[in-house]
């Protein structure tokens, strides 16, 4: 009983998610290896749940590894790419064939446990790419390789709008019938751009971005991309990810296909599995406007219930909606606080952060931001009631004071029953 609890609770945190993604297009790039993953029929069983739920799909897929095995000689490389010969393009236009078979293949089974269960998916493939050769670089010929020249989108809109899955090997043809080997992440990377994705979705041999302490990092703002250090590897995807922004794309994401249920995990939690790439960050400190109202209620519902917290209703609420701050993460609020202004003398009400969030800093960066508006108001002191919290307040500058100091008409309504301490800051 206790699991199915925990998957009633899982499956309701995620319907706002559910709700969001239902009619946006992801492109998702596997990796070389998830192709060789026992892993692999999970993800495939996911991406057919995505399907499923009216997420458009497009797949990206890499063979190198598998085209490196299938060579006899080696395949070299210069500091831009892969130098790709006539004979080396024919295993590589065999290597995709199969593998982009076996993956259709796998994708019509739909749930490889469940073969009662089949949904009929269509999946396409096809010349959705035009290419153009690399060229000569530093006095080094490339051959076959080449870059993305145009995506056919029309063809592509097409197919999703169908309800097809799309898979696309890194293989594209040029207007003359020429064909090219493509880099993986660049291809993802330029489909997403020209669908103007949701979201681009790689799935690589790690986790995420590992900082230098080799610690996975759940957010990376490429407008801040300058302060943290990243373990060197990942130029290329940072890279690709950073053009797909730039063209619109919203999000980026990198997961590993080695964890069962990443993809679920990334897109259906409030915190993901894996690191999300964007270009600005996607929790950000703003005003509070009607569509908060729900939000707020659900923040400060269970601190009501414990008494620390006064009951506000819905219709008091929205009635001092203007007079609230929040942190939104991700489409949820997660913290809240509230000031009222009386003349030149501030409250600062409500301050209310997620269970899941106070041990982080939002709670100081929310106060922050009241103070801030409290100092554009030109409010020179701040005073805030509080029976639990006197402690979090006084390490943040705040004083004891009489109940005598408190606005006159705060005093009318003060709750001697309560027994409120009352506290206040001067602001400089």
């Amino acid at each position: 009983m206790a699991f199915n609890q925990d998957h009633i609770k899982w499956f309701r945190d995620a319907s706002p998610y559910i709700d969001a993604h239902r009619g946006k297009t992801f492109v998702l790039c596997l990796h070389d290896g998830a192709l060789q993953s026992p892993n692999l029929d999970n993800i495939v069983s996911d991406i057919v749940l995505l399907n499923t739920l009216g997420i458009k799909l497009v797949l990206v897929f890499g063979a190198e590894q598998q085209v490196i095995e299938h060579l006899d000689v080696d395949w070299p490389s210069s500091d831009i790419d892969r130098i790709t010969s006539p004979a080396i393009l024919d295993v590589i236009i065999k290597v995709n064939g199969a593998l982009a078979t076996s993956l259709v293949s796998k994708i019509s089974a739909s749930h490889p446990e469940s073969p009662r269960s089949k949904l009929e998916i269509p999946t396409v493939s096809g010349n959705f790419l035009r290419a153009r050769p690399i060229g000569i670089i530093n006095g080094v010929d490339h051959f076959q390789t080449g870059l993305v020249r145009r995506v056919n989108i029309s063809a592509l809109s097409h197919q999703l709008d169908g309800g097809s899955i799309v898979v696309i090997p890194t293989i594209g043809y040029s207007p003359s019938g020429e064909i090219f080997y493509l880099g993986t992440q660049h291809t993802a990377s330029q489909v997403a751009q020209a669908l103007q994705a949701d979201k681009l979705i790689f799935m690589g041999d790690d986790e995420g971005l590992r900082d230098v302490k080799d610690v996975v990092i759940n957010e990376l703002d490429l407008s801040r991309r300058d302060e943290i250090t990243l373990s060197p590897g990942n130029e290329i995807m940072i890279n690709a990810c950073d053009q797909a922004c730039r063209a619109g794309v919203t999000r980026c994401h990198l997961i590993s296909y080695q964890t069962d249920g990443a993809l679920l995990e990334e897109l259906f939690t409030r915190d993901g599995c894996g690191t999300q790439i964007v270009g600005n960050s996607y929790e950000q400190i703003r005003s509070a406007d009607m569509d908060d109202v729900l939000g707020i209620l659900r923040l400060i519902e269970p601190l009501e219930k414990e008494g620390v917290l006064v009951k506000r209703s819905r219709e008091l609420l929205e009635a001092e909606i203007e007079q609230f701050i929040v942190i939104e993460r991700d489409g949820l609020l997660i913290s809240c606080a509230a000031l009222f202004d009386f003349n030149e003398v501030g409250e600062v009400a409500c301050v209310v952060t997620h269970p899941d969030y106070r041990k982080s800093d939002r709670g100081d960066r929310l106060l922050d931001a009241v103070e801030s508006r409290a100092k554009k108001l030109s409010i020179k002191r701040l005073f805030v009631l509080t029976t639990q919290s006197l402690h979090w307040f006084i390490e943040r500058g705040f004083k004891e004071c009489a109940i005598d100091k408190l606005p006159v008409e705060k005093r009318k309504f003060y709750n001697f029953q309560r027994n409120s301490k009352a506290l206040e800051k001067d602001l400089i």
